[in-house]
């Protein structure tokens, strides 16, 4: 396997993916919550990212996520239309639609709880 650097700077932990992006929406962005739609088609993922405020996820459609975490673990979690979970500040994953059919959720972030 040939150098697993970008332009010779830091080495690359993440395995490489072909994936289709999932699509952000910016719905309200106020001094103490931001609220954005994803929309995921079959394959999509958001892209490796952490949180930096706690939030909340409203589903609204089913689907099946596999979260991507730090150190190569994976978690497959099903979401269901209007069943809400919060996450906490901090939390870092990449979110992938592992299903066949296209899902969305709202995401809320609480400005008020960061970390």
């Amino acid at each position: 396997m040939g150098d697993t650097r970008l332009g010779g700077g830091k080495p690359i932990t993440e395995p490489l993916r072909c994936r289709p992006p999932a699509t952000a929406t910016l719905q309200l962005d106020t001094d103490t919550l931001r609220t954005t739609r994803w929309d995921f088609p079959p394959g999509a993922e958001t892209g490796w990212h952490r949180h930096g405020w706690a939030y909340v996820v409203v589903p609204l459609h089913e689907g099946r996520m596999m979260l991507e975490l730090p150190g190569g673990a994976t978690a497959d979690v099903a979401i269901s239309p209007g069943i809400s979970y919060e996450r906490p500040p901090g939390a870092e994953h990449n979110v992938v639609n592992a299903g066949d059919t296209a899902f969305s959720f709202i995401e809320i972030e609480l400005k008020a709880y960061p970390g």
